[in-house]
């Protein structure tokens, strides 16, 4: 990744576009905030994210922090499109642009207000050092390390421990060759080290530390992973919760998710008094929504916004998910509840008590190559000629298909637009709160189904989930 960024870094010194090279590992969120912070045209990461490493590679983001939106990714698309790769690129080597100050590195001064910025959003500053909570901390061999651990430690959270297999840049990603902090495999030195040091919370940050996963010890010393969907609702439910005892609930508060997470934020939302949107999948979506907030001098009403893939993003400094905010945010709500005598899973039991249970799954099917493009395509088709009117023994009441951008009210037989981009997405919503919501995948050859359930119980929710699987594999013969 250095010598891939430096390559680029030369590339814009040739066009003579100024850039600014960050001299050691950084997170994604870092450079969203630098983009903005240095007044720059655009900003340019280099990684694999949670991928494995021969994913690597280049993501853009434009003026505003966020990643490029669907129109100017087809621009640029189109512009390399129509270049020989051979003769129509320019380069400038490192020592030329760096002796005429065409690249410079990121300022400290970004760095300081970046960490600043993250620790204003928090609701119980003072609970950390109270709580004196044990935490085992894992990079997975990417840039979260410095930032992650520092932003703690300002925070007060003192009490960390790092995977020392996982905590330097390891290219190869020996020990975690999937460093995706959904899956248990990659959490499993950090479980390790935290059972023998007696921990209580496991954190884990992706390679370029934009998403964050947790498992928190249960009563028999064990630990418990939670989703992506169950941190978000805990943490939008904290905030919420916090700000109003404390009245900054700014007004005419908004919260912001995407079409495939929990539809518990939206119980919680309606209790605060929260405006909750709904956006595509893909976090760009929710910077586009404080973007717009911002440009209508209404960015103070941005409360937090979240996406089931462990992606979070409290305040507007940035425009890209922050894992090294959410676990700043994390640790701290699970200080605030230690306090209470409560450990983040009897919070998570708390909410499904008081809103009931909203469960939620997902499902991936591989398909490599062209021809597997083609597959996913057909299944999306399928699934709009189909149609159905039941499913999993219950009637569909909304069939959304986003490329067409129409949502098919089939309750009162009317339709309306999803207000939305065009996505190659189809949902369908029954009457009893099941749904599911496929998309082929932005970053691998597969086709996702997710899926969620409501239920007074575990158990009603988990024999609804199983078969509503069942039954839309069934459907399209998967």
């Amino acid at each position: 990744s250095n010598v891939f960024a430096r390559e680029v870094a030369c590339v814009f010194a040739a066009n003579g576009i100024r850039a600014y090279l960050s001299p050691a590992l950084c997170p994604t969120p870092m450079l969203s905030f630098a983009v903005r912070f240095l007044g720059c045209d655009g900003g340019v990461m280099i990684t694999a994210s949670h991928n494995p490493a021969k994913y690597n590679g280049y993501k853009a983001y434009g003026p505003d922090g966020c990643q490029m939106n669907l129109t100017d990714s087809e621009r640029a698309i189109s512009f390399i499109n129509s270049l020989d790769i051979f003769k129509d690129v320019k380069y400038l080597p490192y020592e030329e642009a760096n002796a005429q100050n065409l690249i410079q590195p990121i300022p400290q001064e970004a760095r300081e207000q970046y960490l600043t910025s993250l620790l204003a959003q928090r609701i119980h500053p003072e609970a950390p050092e109270k709580a004196d909570l044990k935490v085992v901390y894992t990079p997975l061999n990417g840039a979260g390390n410095r930032y992650v651990r520092e932003a703690l430690k300002r925070a007060g959270v003192t009490s960390v421990s790092v995977v020392p297999e996982q905590e330097n840049p390891d290219p190869d990603f020996t020990t975690c060759p999937y460093p995706n902090p959904e899956i248990r495999e990659a959490l499993s030195l950090a479980i390790q080290k935290a059972k023998q040091e007696d921990a209580e919370l496991v954190l884990a940050t992706d390679p370029d530390s934009d998403r964050v996963g947790i498992a928190v010890k249960d009563d028999g010393g064990e630990f418990r992973l939670f989703s992506g969907n169950e941190v978000g609702a805990l943490l939008l439910s904290y905030i919420a919760q916090g700000r109003m005892q404390q009245g900054t609930m700014p007004h005419r508060p908004v919260a912001i998710k995407t079409i495939v997470t929990t539809r518990l934020a939206d119980a919680i939302a309606q209790k605060y008094g929260i405006e909750l949107l709904s956006v595509l999948t893909g976090f760009k979506f929710i910077g586009e929504q404080i973007a717009r907030l911002e440009e209508q001098g209404e960015e103070n009403r941005y409360l937090f916004g979240f996406e089931e893939s462990y992606g979070y993003l409290a305040g507007t400094y940035v425009r890209d998910k922050d894992a090294v905010a959410a676990s700043t945010l994390i640790c701290e709500m699970a200080a605030f509840y230690k306090l209470q005598g409560k450990s983040l899973i009897q919070a998570i039991e708390g909410l499904y008590q008081e809103y009931g249970i909203y469960l939620n799954a997902q499902q991936s099917f591989q398909f490599e190559g062209e021809q597997g493009m083609e597959q996913m395509s057909a299944i999306l088709d399928q699934l709009r000629r189909l149609r159905p009117d039941t499913l999993s023994g219950a009637k569909v009441i909304r069939f959304s298909d986003y490329q067409e951008q129409v949502c098919y009210d089939l309750l009162h037989h009317t339709q309306h637009p999803t207000g939305l981009p065009k996505s190659n997405v189809v949902s369908l919503l029954m009457d009893n709160g099941l749904e599911v919501v496929v998309r082929p995948s932005g970053t691998e050859p597969k086709i996702k189904f997710y899926y969620s359930a409501t239920a007074p119980t575990m158990e009603q929710a988990n024999a609804l989930m199983a078969r509503l699987m069942e039954d839309t594999r069934s459907l399209l013969h998967l």
